[in-house]
């Protein structure tokens, strides 16, 4: 009798586990100044609300140029997307990427996630309607041109999600995703029952999740299967996973890649579900979007740096016989990192030992992501030189940055303040 009360706990953690990971608990002032610097140029974050198609208002934020930095009025946008547990805080590890190839980046807590409103999260299956409303409002707002989706964990299933049905975007960088949610949960019992049990016995514990997140979050969990949605997409793709990855294992971005119908390349990169990406790897996502997002055709105000752009295209599949990508050579050289060797284990973030990667296994479930780590967000702003010290210093800053803009209008060579408005 004691054996059937453990399974019922376990299997009640294990759907909740689902629909109610635990919810990532920060304020606005975490996500830094409002008004900042990366190599010396300045920089704005608009935080926003905006309502998804079942009315829950989606908290967001959009980093861009201040006015008299923009090198054109209307400018290439990558949106980010979280993991399963985690928040928009997430994409303040990308600004360094992003902002100096003249980027903006969008990002936004899913309902459910977050300052957002919401009780259950739904793993891709509403999240793709929250993100059509991002695009959306961007679309409208008249100030981007080409749209890239980064998505990580819950993020990059997203991103697959919505892709199929949206061809007019312009790359997708994902990370970490599964390929089916019903599979996902049959690893999930296998991870989390701590009694080996016959494969019928996980079939039927399958069949009560799927009850359970259908009556409580609205849904069925064998509508949520990224990989047929991969099969009918032909937006140029970048696929990553993490070698250690316990929760959602690396074949499930393999076997993504290998479903996906359009241009695509494939890396592997050192740690595990939650690890921070190596700079090789944001690297190359940096590289992909400069060639996605068309940065190359901006007119540029002062030099710029520019990544090495001797690749063919961004595809791992398509490329001519006997030519090599940068990515490619990349992926080469990552393959020969090790966690061993001395000073590359801090860059890769590390792996950690097996009897910490089993602690980690234990703490959490195959689809549970930490919210992200305070000290990286703090060392991400830090990144991001000339920070204001305070609230005066911040609107002294953004004060000076607007009289820049009308001196840069007066000469011809700016943009009008009052097309920045509603954004500052």
């Amino acid at each position: 009798m004691a054996f059937f009360d453990k399974l019922k706990d376990q299997y009640a953690e294990l759907w909740k586990a689902i629909i109610r990971p635990p919810r990532d608990q920060y304020e606005t002032k975490d996500l830094g100044p409002t008004v900042f610097s990366i190599e010396n140029r300045i920089y704005t974050r608009t935080d926003l609300s905006l309502k998804n198609s079942r009315g829950h208002n989606l908290v967001c934020s959009h980093f861009e140029p201040i006015p008299s930095e923009r090198v054109d009025e209307r400018l290439p946008c990558v949106i980010y997307m979280h993991g399963n547990c985690s928040s928009r805080l997430e994409a303040i590890s990308t600004l360094p990427v992003l902002l100096p190839f003249n980027i903006t980046v969008m990002c936004f807590d899913f309902s459910g996630s977050g300052l957002s409103d919401g009780e259950y999260i739904s793993l891709g299956y509403y999240e793709r309607d929250d993100l059509a409303a991002v695009i959306d409002y961007l679309r409208e707002s008249n100030r981007v041109t080409c749209i890239g989706l980064w998505g990580r964990s819950m993020g990059a299933d997203v991103s697959l999600m919505h892709a199929d049905r949206d061809p007019s975007i312009a790359g997708l960088v994902i990370d970490s995703a599964f390929t089916d949610l019903k599979v996902i949960c049959e690893e999930m019992v296998d991870l989390y029952v701590t009694v080996k049990l016959p494969r019928w016995v996980i079939a039927a514990a399958r069949a009560m999740v799927r009850s359970s997140v259908l009556q409580n979050a609205g849904f069925d969990i064998d509508d949520v299967a990224p990989i047929d949605c991969a099969r009918n997409s032909y937006i140029p793709a970048l696929f990553a996973a993490a070698y250690n990855d316990a929760f959602i294992n690396p074949h499930h971005a393999k076997e993504l890649y290998e479903a996906y119908a359009g241009d695509k390349n494939f890396v592997m990169v050192e740690g595990e579900h939650n690890s921070a990406r190596s700079k090789f790897f944001m690297d190359s996502v940096a590289i992909f979007f400069f060639n996605t997002l068309q940065c190359d055709r901006l007119p540029h105000q002062r030099s710029l740096p520019r990544p090495n752009l001797q690749t063919v295209g961004v595809s791992g599949s398509s490329g001519q016989p006997g030519q090599r990508s940068l990515l490619e050579s990349q992926m080469q050289e990552q393959s020969r990192i090790r966690p061993d060797v001395p000073g590359e284990s801090e860059t890769l973030a590390g792996v950690g030992s097996s009897a910490q990667r089993s602690g980690t296994q234990a703490q959490a479930l195959g689809l549970r992501m930490r919210p992200p780590d305070r000290t990286i967000l703090k060392q991400a702003n830090e990144a991001a030189t000339m920070m204001p010290q305070s609230r005066d210093e911040e609107e002294r800053q953004l004060k000076a940055a607007l009289e820049a803009s009308q001196s840069d209008l007066r000469l011809g060579t700016g943009i009008a303040p009052g097309d920045f408005r509603g954004q500052l």
